[in-house]
C-alpha cells in the first residue's frame, strides 16, 4: 500500500503537530525541572517561593488577595497559579527583606513588577492605570 494523494498530507500534518506540540510541553516541563534543581544554598527557587509565601502567609488580608488576583487577569488561566506562585514568592521576600509588618499595596505592586518579565509590564501599567493607582511611584522599579 502506497501513501499518496491526501492521506500522505494527512499523515505529515499530524506529525508535525504532534512534534511541535511534544517540543512545546518539553520546553516547559524542561523550565520547571531547572526551578527545582537545588542551587549552591541548598535550595530551589521553587523552595524559596513556597518559603518566603509560608513566612509571610499571616500578612495576606482579603483586600490583598483581591489585588493579587485583579493584577494577574491578564495571565492566560493555565498559568495564573504559577504567576501568583511566584508573584507572592517575590512579595514575601520583600516584606522580609524590609521586615514588615504589613503588608501594603506598594509591596504588591513592587514584587509584581520585580517578578514578572519587562515584557509584561505594559499589561500592569494598563491594569493599574484601570483602578486608578498612580504608576509614578514605581517608575524606578520598572527600570531596573
Amino acid at each position: 500500500m502506497a501513501l499518496d494523494g491526501w492521506f500522505l498530507w494527512f499523515i505529515l500534518f499530524w506529525v508535525v503537530v504532534l512534534v511541535g506540540l511534544f517540543a512545546i510541553g518539553g520546553f516547559f516541563m524542561f523550565r520547571k525541572f531547572l526551578k527545582s534543581i537545588p542551587k549552591k544554598d541548598g535550595k530551589s527557587d521553587l523552595n524559596w517561593e513556597e518559603y518566603y509565601v509560608d513566612q509571610t502567609i499571616h500578612l495576606w488580608g482579603d483586600q490583598e488577595k483581591a489585588l493579587l488576583n485583579e493584577l494577574v487577569q491578564p495571565v492566560p488561566d493555565l498559568f495564573r497559579p504559577v504567576a501568583k506562585q511566584k508573584i507572592a514568592g517575590r512579595i514575601g521576600q520583600i516584606l522580609l527583606e524590609e521586615k514588615a509588618s504589613k503588608m501594603e499595596h506598594q509591596h504588591i505592586i513592587r514584587g509584581y513588577i520585580q517578578a514578572t518579565p519587562k515584557r509584561d509590564h505594559k499589561f500592569l501599567r494598563k491594569k493599574l492605570h484601570e483602578l486608578d493607582i498612580d504608576v509614578a511611584p514605581y517608575e524606578h522599579y520598572f527600570e531596573q
